[in-house]
């Protein structure tokens, strides 16, 4: 029993060690778990995908047994080590909603991207780690079929609320999350807390404030009503029924986190890097939509927007502005109309007919219709016949 005890307090010793050398390296918070996921975990996953929620993100579906097992990843792996890096911002983060002129970007992405941030803490951590116990280590952040939120919850980190996204009661809900797998059992053998269950109590402010009603139900999401998947994963045109919800939110929304009751724990990103760049603070509309290809790389070249490519961020862009019905935009939509992108010229088209009357749409129709073939496009310009 004594050598027992002693592999306890080993792993303890060891487990306060590397908390340790995890807040030296930046991160906000850090927890242990075995090497696999609760059994419930990938019954959720199935049913969501049967739903249909994942939308496009294919990848969701062709990997289910590896992504609800962490030892498909990783045979040897035993303990994982779940870290979270706030990047709570300093200001209200839906402040531009009301703004028509500028373009509300999620606060994530208005700083340098979070996976360059977030990976070389990791591999520097990992390393320590490796070094001094002499284990091996994989490090992963949102790379790899890793399920980060249950992981992150069975760590004890927090719990996922009513808007999918974990919430921790010390940090709120800002936080971005990696994983750190290690060959050693760091296992705590405590009974599972309430942590895993959660503290949204009788709450819905997330479910209630969301623009398209993307949440069928509490602790559900159907990603192809979330315009954080519409304005980032989605490929061809938005539906024309959810295009007005959007308001001016032309990269991811916030809107769910943002009124998050926990986020009063939250404290504002200290690292530079997660900091939001002044430019896409409010970035200007018109601007945005005159990017060409070489001029959106240089732009976002060292921000998460940048992997969505110009094409599908100028759509988004040209949807605010149809729905900001500013009459001023006209010129920079018309300069669209004959954009290379069809994903553009269908966005145009439709901006086009959200600013100006039904003659002078039906104008424009007439010059460029008999020009277009792709079918899309072409419904684009009948929506005024309908």
């Amino acid at each position: 029993m004594s050598g027992y005890t002693e592999n306890i307090d080993n792993a303890k010793l060891i487990r306060e060690q590397i908390e340790r050398y995890a807040i030296e390296h930046g991160f906000t918070a850090i927890g242990f778990c075995e090497a696999q996921l609760i059994p419930e975990t990938k019954d959720n996953m199935i049913e969501f995908t049967h739903r249909g929620y994942q939308g496009e993100m294919s990848w969701l579906t062709s990997n289910i047994n590896q992504r609800t097992d962490p030892k498909k990843l990783w045979s040897d792996a035993l303990t994982i080590i779940s870290l979270a890096c706030s990047y709570a911002p300093d200001s209200d983060p839906l402040m531009n909603l009301s703004d028509h002129d500028v373009g509300n970007i999620s606060v994530y992405a208005r700083g340098r991207d979070y996976h360059e941030v977030m990976k070389k803490r990791l591999k520097s951590l990992g390393r320590m780690i490796s070094e001094k116990f002499s284990c091996s280590v994989k490090v992963f952040v949102d790379t790899a079929p890793v399920m980060e939120k249950p992981l992150a919850q069975r760590a004890r980190l927090g719990w996922q609320g009513k808007h999918t996204n974990l919430v921790s009661r010390e940090h709120g809900s800002w936080l971005f999350l990696g994983e750190v797998f290690i060959n050693i059992d760091l296992s705590q053998e405590t009974e599972l807390d309430q942590s895993l269950v959660g503290h949204c109590g009788s709450c819905q402010r997330c479910m209630e404030i969301c623009p398209t009603k993307a949440f069928p139900a509490p602790y559900q999401l159907d990603a192809r009503k979330c315009i954080s998947y519409l304005t980032i994963e989605h490929d061809g045109p938005i539906d024309p029924e959810l295009r007005p919800l959007m308001g001016n939110r032309i990269f991811g929304c916030d809107d769910c986190l943002a009124v998050c009751p926990w986020n009063k724990f939250a404290q504002a990103a200290a690292d530079p890097d997660l900091k939001a760049h002044k430019l896409l603070e409010k970035p200007n509309l018109s601007e945005l939509a005159g990017l060409n290809d070489t001029m959106f790389r240089k732009l976002f070249s060292k921000t998460s927007i940048k992997r969505t490519g110009r094409d599908r961020f100028v759509r988004n862009v040209l949807i605010a502005i149809g729905n900001s019905k500013n009459p001023r935009e006209v010129s920079t939509v018309e300069s669209l109309l004959d954009d290379p992108s069809s994903i553009v010229r269908g966005a145009a088209v439709w901006a086009l007919f959200q600013l100006v009357c039904v003659d002078r749409f039906l104008d424009y129709r007439k010059k460029r219709f008999s020009q277009e073939k792709v079918v899309h496009v072409q419904n684009e310009w009948d929506i005024a016949l309908k």
